[in-house]
């Protein structure tokens, strides 16, 4: 008998130890479908300061797309830059077309329409003086405001993002199902 419980429980356990793996393969393949449908590799961005206000917020999800299609001056875009983890959210000013090899370089800034008057090349690499297409993550198609805010408490604050991890995990290993 006690064999038989013991059996049991360790079933259990194994049981949601597959569940869990099951989510999180599922959240992944989630992600990878959305990169191959959107054509960035990252296809879902929180602003993460004031600098585009009033357009976008902080906290503010945005959906990135990355066509073929030429990138306009006046588009907001994210990028990456070289040395830096955490991609940028600002609108082309200039696009450039180098006459040597015909690569489109571009200039980015917040204008008139935005909230930072700064100029983005004091956030380039040593140097660089113009973004490349492969810097370009994707264009912004659309936003979900305020949502991102769970990504900024649980990053500026990390007690809070152990805290939902532990509940989440004492609530997978006590559930009965």
């Amino acid at each position: 008998m006690v064999e038989s419980i013991r059996s049991l429980q360790i079933r259990h356990v194994l049981n949601q130890i597959i569940s869990l793996g099951m989510i999180v393969t599922s959240a992944l393949i989630i992600w990878k479908g959305l990169m191959c449908v959107t054509g960035s590799e990252s296809p879902v961005v929180v602003v993460l300061s004031g600098s585009m206000e009033p357009g976008f917020k902080r906290g503010d999800i945005l959906f990135l797309h990355m066509s073929k299609d030429p990138i306009r001056a006046g588009e907001i875009v994210v990028f990456n830059v070289d040395g830096r983890e955490i991609p940028i959210v600002h609108r082309v000013i200039k696009v450039h077309e180098r006459q040597d090899t015909g690569r489109l370089m571009f200039s980015l800034k917040n204008d008139l329409r935005d909230n930072n008057f700064g100029d983005d090349r004091l956030l380039y690499a040593h140097g660089q003086l113009w973004l490349q297409r492969h810097h370009i993550m994707g264009r912004a198609v659309g936003f979900l405001p305020y949502v991102g805010w769970v990504t900024i408490i649980m990053t500026e604050k990390p007690i809070i993002k152990y805290l939902l991890i532990g509940a989440l995990g004492l609530l997978v290993i006590t559930s009965k199902e």
